[in-house]
C-alpha cells in the first residue's frame, strides 16, 4: 500500500517538485496551496507524512502545524517545515508549534528522498 504525503506551499512550482520527487519513489502525494486548506484535508484524511512551507498566505505553516496537531488525523504524523526561513528563533518555533524536522529551500531532491524515507515507517 502506498505511503500518502500531504505538501502543503503557496508555490505551484514546489508542490510540483515535490510531487516530482516523491512519486517515482511509490509516494502518494496530495497538495494544499495554504494552510488553511491543508487544515481542511487533514480534518478528512490521515496522512502518513505532511511537508508544509512557512510563509503562506490564509494560514502559515505555525499556524498550520497548531491546527493540524490539534485535529486526531494530526497525532503522531510527521511534519517537515520546507522553507527558504533558516533563522535559528524560527526553527526553535516550529518545533515548538509540533514540527519533526526542517529542510530548506531550494531542496535536495536526494535529500528530501531521505528524509521521508526515515521518517515514514
Amino acid at each position: 500500500m502506498s505511503k500518502t504525503v500531504l505538501t502543503v506551499d503557496d508555490s505551484d512550482s514546489i508542490l510540483k517538485s515535490i510531487a516530482f520527487t516523491l512519486e517515482p519513489e511509490g509516494y502518494t502525494v496530495v497538495t494544499a496551496e495554504n494552510g488553511q486548506v491543508g487544515h481542511q484535508k487533514v480534518q478528512g484524511q490521515r496522512f502518513d507524512l505532511i511537508i508544509t512551507d512557512l510563509n503562506m498566505p490564509v494560514m502559515n505553516g505555525f499556524e498550520f502545524i497548531r491546527a493540524t496537531r490539534g485535529e486526531a488525523n494530526g497525532q503522531g504524523v510527521p511534519i517537515v517545515m520546507l522553507t527558504t526561513e533558516s533563522k535559528p528563533e524560527a526553527k526553535a518555533e516550529g518545533k515548538a508549534a509540533g514540527a519533526t524536522g526542517w529542510l530548506n529551500k531550494p531542496f535536495d531532491p536526494a535529500k528530501l528522498i531521505g528524509v521521508v524515507q526515515k521518517l515514514i515507517r
